[in-house]
Protein backbone atom coordinates (compact mmCIF):
# COMPACT_ATOMS: atom_id res chain seq x y z
CA UNK A 1 0.00 0.00 0.00
CA UNK A 2 2.79 2.45 0.83
CA UNK A 3 4.39 1.73 -2.55
CA UNK A 4 1.09 2.65 -4.23
CA UNK A 5 1.04 6.00 -2.46
CA UNK A 6 4.57 6.69 -3.70
CA UNK A 7 3.52 5.93 -7.30
CA UNK A 8 0.46 8.15 -6.95
CA UNK A 9 2.64 11.17 -6.17
CA UNK A 10 4.06 11.13 -9.71
CA UNK A 11 0.66 11.12 -11.45
CA UNK A 12 -1.13 14.06 -13.06
CA UNK A 13 -4.93 14.13 -13.30
CA UNK A 14 -7.45 16.34 -15.04
CA UNK A 15 -10.97 16.47 -13.60
CA UNK A 16 -13.71 17.86 -15.84
CA UNK A 17 -17.32 18.30 -14.85
CA UNK A 18 -19.90 20.03 -12.71
CA UNK A 19 -18.02 21.88 -9.99
CA UNK A 20 -20.04 23.11 -7.02
CA UNK A 21 -19.75 24.90 -3.71
CA UNK A 22 -21.24 22.86 -0.86
CA UNK A 23 -22.27 24.94 2.15
CA UNK A 24 -23.20 23.55 5.56
CA UNK A 25 -25.29 25.34 8.16
CA UNK A 26 -24.94 23.29 11.35
CA UNK A 27 -26.79 23.70 14.61
CA UNK A 28 -29.29 22.31 17.10
CA UNK A 29 -33.07 22.23 17.20
CA UNK A 30 -34.85 22.55 20.54
CA UNK A 31 -38.21 24.04 19.61
CA UNK A 32 -40.81 24.47 16.87
CA UNK A 33 -41.42 27.88 15.36
CA UNK A 34 -44.59 29.67 16.57
CA UNK A 35 -44.96 31.03 13.02
CA UNK A 36 -45.25 27.67 11.26
CA UNK A 37 -44.86 23.96 12.12
CA UNK A 38 -41.14 23.95 11.32
CA UNK A 39 -38.05 23.46 13.53
CA UNK A 40 -36.03 26.47 14.67
CA UNK A 41 -32.30 25.93 14.16
CA UNK A 42 -29.83 27.60 16.48
CA UNK A 43 -26.77 27.94 14.22
CA UNK A 44 -23.46 26.83 15.72
CA UNK A 45 -21.26 26.62 12.62
CA UNK A 46 -21.25 27.50 8.93
CA UNK A 47 -18.69 26.18 6.47
CA UNK A 48 -18.08 25.88 2.74
CA UNK A 49 -16.40 22.95 0.97
CA UNK A 50 -15.79 21.90 -2.62
CA UNK A 51 -18.50 19.68 -4.07
CA UNK A 52 -19.28 17.79 -7.26
CA UNK A 53 -16.37 17.51 -9.68
CA UNK A 54 -14.28 19.79 -7.47
CA UNK A 55 -14.59 17.23 -4.65
CA UNK A 56 -13.20 14.57 -7.01
CA UNK A 57 -10.21 16.86 -7.55
CA UNK A 58 -9.74 17.33 -3.80
CA UNK A 59 -9.83 13.55 -3.27
CA UNK A 60 -7.06 13.08 -5.84
CA UNK A 61 -4.98 15.85 -4.30
CA UNK A 62 -5.54 14.53 -0.77
CA UNK A 63 -4.02 11.22 -1.87
CA UNK A 64 -0.95 12.93 -3.31
CA UNK A 65 -1.44 13.43 -7.05
CA UNK A 66 -1.14 16.63 -9.09
CA UNK A 67 -4.59 17.81 -10.15
CA UNK A 68 -6.25 20.42 -12.32
CA UNK A 69 -10.01 20.83 -12.44
CA UNK A 70 -12.14 22.35 -15.19
CA UNK A 71 -15.79 23.29 -14.86
CA UNK A 72 -18.14 26.24 -14.62
CA UNK A 73 -16.60 28.57 -12.04
CA UNK A 74 -18.92 31.57 -11.90
CA UNK A 75 -17.48 35.07 -11.75
CA UNK A 76 -19.21 35.62 -8.41
CA UNK A 77 -18.57 35.39 -4.68
CA UNK A 78 -19.32 31.65 -4.55
CA UNK A 79 -16.97 31.07 -7.48
CA UNK A 80 -14.24 33.02 -5.71
CA UNK A 81 -14.75 30.91 -2.59
CA UNK A 82 -14.62 27.66 -4.56
CA UNK A 83 -11.42 28.69 -6.35
CA UNK A 84 -9.94 29.71 -2.98
CA UNK A 85 -10.73 26.30 -1.45
CA UNK A 86 -9.16 24.46 -4.38
CA UNK A 87 -6.12 26.74 -4.59
CA UNK A 88 -5.47 26.34 -0.87
CA UNK A 89 -5.36 22.57 -1.45
CA UNK A 90 -2.98 23.10 -4.41
CA UNK A 91 -5.54 22.12 -7.04
CA UNK A 92 -5.06 24.13 -10.24
CA UNK A 93 -7.91 26.17 -11.70
CA UNK A 94 -7.40 27.85 -15.09
CA UNK A 95 -8.80 31.39 -14.99
CA UNK A 96 -10.01 30.90 -18.59
CA UNK A 97 -12.76 28.77 -17.05
CA UNK A 98 -14.33 31.59 -15.05
CA UNK A 99 -17.69 32.62 -16.49
CA UNK A 100 -20.08 35.52 -15.85
CA UNK A 101 -23.16 34.35 -17.77
CA UNK A 102 -24.35 31.88 -15.09
CA UNK A 103 -23.75 31.61 -11.33
CA UNK A 104 -21.58 29.08 -9.54
CA UNK A 105 -23.69 26.05 -8.64
CA UNK A 106 -24.13 25.78 -4.88
CA UNK A 107 -25.91 23.47 -2.44
CA UNK A 108 -26.57 24.60 1.12
CA UNK A 109 -27.37 21.83 3.59
CA UNK A 110 -29.02 22.67 6.91
CA UNK A 111 -28.30 20.03 9.54
CA UNK A 112 -29.08 19.37 13.19
CA UNK A 113 -27.56 16.51 15.21
CA UNK A 114 -26.00 15.14 12.00
CA UNK A 115 -29.44 14.98 10.37
CA UNK A 116 -30.20 17.04 7.28
CA UNK A 117 -33.26 19.25 7.71
CA UNK A 118 -33.31 20.69 4.21
CA UNK A 119 -31.13 21.55 1.24
CA UNK A 120 -31.17 24.82 -0.69
CA UNK A 121 -29.86 24.68 -4.30
CA UNK A 122 -28.83 27.72 -6.31
CA UNK A 123 -28.22 27.18 -10.02
CA UNK A 124 -29.31 28.30 -13.47
CA UNK A 125 -30.80 26.20 -16.28
CA UNK A 126 -28.76 23.24 -17.56
CA UNK A 127 -28.25 24.91 -20.95
CA UNK A 128 -26.57 27.89 -19.27
CA UNK A 129 -23.63 25.73 -18.12
CA UNK A 130 -22.76 24.22 -21.50
CA UNK A 131 -19.15 25.10 -22.47
CA UNK A 132 -18.46 26.68 -25.87
CA UNK A 133 -15.80 24.32 -27.24
CA UNK A 134 -15.32 26.55 -30.28
CA UNK A 135 -13.65 28.95 -27.84
CA UNK A 136 -12.39 26.57 -25.15
CA UNK A 137 -11.46 23.48 -27.19
CA UNK A 138 -7.94 24.66 -28.05
CA UNK A 139 -7.32 25.38 -24.37
CA UNK A 140 -8.66 22.02 -23.28
CA UNK A 141 -6.92 19.64 -25.69
CA UNK A 142 -3.33 20.17 -24.41
CA UNK A 143 -4.52 19.62 -20.83
CA UNK A 144 -6.25 16.38 -21.81
CA UNK A 145 -3.21 15.11 -23.71
CA UNK A 146 -0.72 15.73 -20.89
CA UNK A 147 -2.78 14.17 -18.09
CA UNK A 148 -2.17 10.58 -17.04
CA UNK A 149 -5.95 10.25 -16.78
CA UNK A 150 -9.05 12.39 -17.26
CA UNK A 151 -11.99 11.96 -14.91
CA UNK A 152 -15.40 13.14 -16.14
CA UNK A 153 -17.67 13.92 -13.19
CA UNK A 154 -21.20 14.44 -14.54
CA UNK A 155 -23.73 15.70 -12.00
CA UNK A 156 -26.26 16.54 -14.69
CA UNK A 157 -25.83 20.30 -14.38
CA UNK A 158 -24.82 20.93 -17.99
CA UNK A 159 -21.03 21.29 -18.25
CA UNK A 160 -20.59 17.74 -19.58
CA UNK A 161 -21.89 17.47 -23.14
CA UNK A 162 -21.57 14.93 -25.96
CA UNK A 163 -19.14 17.29 -27.71
CA UNK A 164 -16.99 17.48 -24.59
CA UNK A 165 -17.03 13.70 -24.18
CA UNK A 166 -15.98 13.24 -27.80
CA UNK A 167 -13.12 15.73 -27.46
CA UNK A 168 -11.80 14.07 -24.31
CA UNK A 169 -12.06 10.52 -25.65
CA UNK A 170 -10.19 11.55 -28.81
CA UNK A 171 -7.14 12.82 -26.94
CA UNK A 172 -6.96 11.25 -23.46
CA UNK A 173 -4.72 8.37 -22.38
CA UNK A 174 -7.27 7.07 -19.87
CA UNK A 175 -10.89 8.19 -19.39
CA UNK A 176 -12.99 7.49 -16.30
CA UNK A 177 -16.63 8.60 -16.16
CA UNK A 178 -19.02 9.00 -13.24
CA UNK A 179 -22.28 9.20 -15.24
CA UNK A 180 -25.67 10.88 -14.83
CA UNK A 181 -27.89 8.62 -16.97
CA UNK A 182 -30.91 10.94 -16.89
CA UNK A 183 -29.11 13.24 -19.33
CA UNK A 184 -28.88 10.54 -22.03
CA UNK A 185 -25.31 11.40 -23.02
CA UNK A 186 -23.07 9.18 -25.12
CA UNK A 187 -20.76 7.69 -22.47
CA UNK A 188 -19.27 5.45 -25.15
CA UNK A 189 -16.08 3.44 -24.77
CA UNK A 190 -14.53 4.81 -21.56
CA UNK A 191 -11.74 2.95 -19.79
CA UNK A 192 -13.78 3.05 -16.58
CA UNK A 193 -17.46 3.67 -15.81
CA UNK A 194 -18.56 4.04 -12.15
CA UNK A 195 -22.35 4.27 -11.69
CA UNK A 196 -24.08 3.63 -8.40
CA UNK A 197 -26.93 1.12 -8.11
CA UNK A 198 -29.70 3.42 -9.36
CA UNK A 199 -27.54 4.90 -12.12
CA UNK A 200 -26.60 1.41 -13.30
CA UNK A 201 -30.27 0.47 -13.58
CA UNK A 202 -30.91 3.60 -15.65
CA UNK A 203 -27.89 2.99 -17.87
CA UNK A 204 -29.26 -0.50 -18.50
CA UNK A 205 -32.66 0.93 -19.46
CA UNK A 206 -34.36 -0.51 -16.37
CA UNK A 207 -36.58 1.26 -13.86
CA UNK A 208 -35.02 2.79 -10.75
CA UNK A 209 -37.97 1.21 -8.93
CA UNK A 210 -36.80 -2.33 -9.77
CA UNK A 211 -37.54 -4.49 -6.72
CA UNK A 212 -35.85 -7.60 -5.40
CA UNK A 213 -32.18 -8.53 -5.71
CA UNK A 214 -30.04 -6.37 -7.97
CA UNK A 215 -30.21 -7.97 -11.48
CA UNK A 216 -26.44 -8.13 -11.92
CA UNK A 217 -26.16 -10.13 -15.13
CA UNK A 218 -28.87 -8.22 -16.99
CA UNK A 219 -27.51 -4.82 -15.92
CA UNK A 220 -23.92 -5.66 -16.81
CA UNK A 221 -24.87 -7.16 -20.17
CA UNK A 222 -26.95 -4.13 -21.14
CA UNK A 223 -24.37 -1.56 -20.04
CA UNK A 224 -21.58 -3.24 -21.98
CA UNK A 225 -23.84 -3.55 -25.02
CA UNK A 226 -24.83 0.12 -24.88
CA UNK A 227 -21.63 1.85 -23.72
CA UNK A 228 -18.78 -0.66 -24.13
CA UNK A 229 -16.64 0.40 -21.17
CA UNK A 230 -13.41 -1.51 -20.68
CA UNK A 231 -14.11 -1.72 -16.96
CA UNK A 232 -17.34 -1.23 -15.01
CA UNK A 233 -17.54 -0.67 -11.25
CA UNK A 234 -21.05 -0.44 -9.78
CA UNK A 235 -21.21 0.83 -6.21
CA UNK A 236 -23.93 -1.00 -4.27
CA UNK A 237 -23.77 0.72 -0.88
CA UNK A 238 -23.65 -1.78 1.97
CA UNK A 239 -23.39 -4.62 -0.56
CA UNK A 240 -20.00 -3.41 -1.78
CA UNK A 241 -18.82 -2.92 -5.35
CA UNK A 242 -19.62 -5.05 -8.40
CA UNK A 243 -16.73 -5.34 -10.87
CA UNK A 244 -17.06 -6.29 -14.54
CA UNK A 245 -14.49 -6.29 -17.31
CA UNK A 246 -14.70 -7.11 -21.02
CA UNK A 247 -18.43 -7.67 -20.64
CA UNK A 248 -18.10 -10.24 -17.85
CA UNK A 249 -18.72 -10.01 -14.10
CA UNK A 250 -15.46 -10.58 -12.26
CA UNK A 251 -16.30 -10.24 -8.57
CA UNK A 252 -18.02 -8.25 -5.84
CA UNK A 253 -15.77 -6.44 -3.39
CA UNK A 254 -17.37 -6.13 0.08
CA UNK A 255 -17.71 -2.69 1.64
CA UNK A 256 -14.92 -1.49 3.94
CA UNK A 257 -17.10 0.99 5.85
CA UNK A 258 -17.16 0.51 9.62
CA UNK A 259 -19.59 3.30 10.43
CA UNK A 260 -21.71 5.30 8.01
CA UNK A 261 -22.52 8.87 8.99
CA UNK A 262 -22.90 10.49 5.56
CA UNK A 263 -22.61 9.07 2.03
CA UNK A 264 -22.33 12.55 0.44
CA UNK A 265 -19.42 12.53 -1.99
CA UNK A 266 -18.60 8.84 -1.55
CA UNK A 267 -18.90 8.33 -5.31
CA UNK A 268 -16.35 11.11 -5.82
CA UNK A 269 -13.92 9.25 -3.59
CA UNK A 270 -14.52 5.96 -5.40
CA UNK A 271 -13.83 7.25 -8.91
CA UNK A 272 -10.79 9.25 -7.74
CA UNK A 273 -9.09 6.44 -5.81
CA UNK A 274 -10.07 3.68 -8.26
CA UNK A 275 -8.74 5.62 -11.24
CA UNK A 276 -5.45 6.55 -9.60
CA UNK A 277 -4.79 2.95 -8.55
CA UNK A 278 -5.55 1.64 -12.04
CA UNK A 279 -3.30 4.23 -13.68
CA UNK A 280 -0.58 3.30 -11.17
CA UNK A 281 -0.64 -0.23 -12.58
CA UNK A 282 -2.71 -2.04 -9.96
CA UNK A 283 -5.12 -4.78 -11.01
CA UNK A 284 -8.82 -4.02 -11.23
CA UNK A 285 -9.56 -5.99 -8.04
CA UNK A 286 -6.73 -4.44 -6.02
CA UNK A 287 -7.72 -0.98 -7.26
CA UNK A 288 -11.31 -1.59 -6.17
CA UNK A 289 -10.17 -2.75 -2.74
CA UNK A 290 -8.16 0.47 -2.42
CA UNK A 291 -11.18 2.53 -3.48
CA UNK A 292 -13.38 0.72 -0.96
CA UNK A 293 -10.93 1.58 1.81
CA UNK A 294 -10.92 5.24 0.82
CA UNK A 295 -14.73 5.34 0.61
CA UNK A 296 -14.95 3.57 3.95
CA UNK A 297 -13.03 6.45 5.51
CA UNK A 298 -15.14 9.13 3.84
CA UNK A 299 -18.59 7.77 4.76
CA UNK A 300 -17.46 7.78 8.39
CA UNK A 301 -17.29 11.57 8.24
CA UNK A 302 -20.11 14.12 8.17
CA UNK A 303 -20.50 16.08 4.94
CA UNK A 304 -18.54 16.09 1.69
CA UNK A 305 -15.06 14.85 2.61
CA UNK A 306 -11.79 13.31 1.44
CA UNK A 307 -9.47 10.57 2.67
CA UNK A 308 -5.75 10.93 3.33
CA UNK A 309 -3.07 8.21 2.98
CA UNK A 310 -2.71 8.14 6.77
CA UNK A 311 -6.46 7.60 7.26
CA UNK A 312 -6.56 4.82 4.67
CA UNK A 313 -3.58 3.01 6.17
CA UNK A 314 -5.10 3.38 9.63
CA UNK A 315 -8.47 2.11 8.35
CA UNK A 316 -6.73 -0.89 6.78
Amino acid sequence: MKELFEQIKSLKFLVIGDVMLDRYVIGEVSRISPEAPVPVLTVQEEKSVAGGASNVALNLRSLGSSVETIGWFGADQKGNKLVEILSTADVKVDTNFRFSSAPTISKSRVTASNQQICRVDREAHVADYSPDLRVLGDLLIPKVKTADAVIISDYGKGFVTNELLELVSSHARFVAIDPKPSRLLKYSGPDLLTPNRLEALELAGLSRETHGPFPQIEVVDRIFERFAPKMLAITLGSEGMLLAKDGKIKSTIPTAAREVFDVSGAGDTVIASLTMALVSGESFEHSAEFANLAAGVVVGKVGTATASPYEILNHL
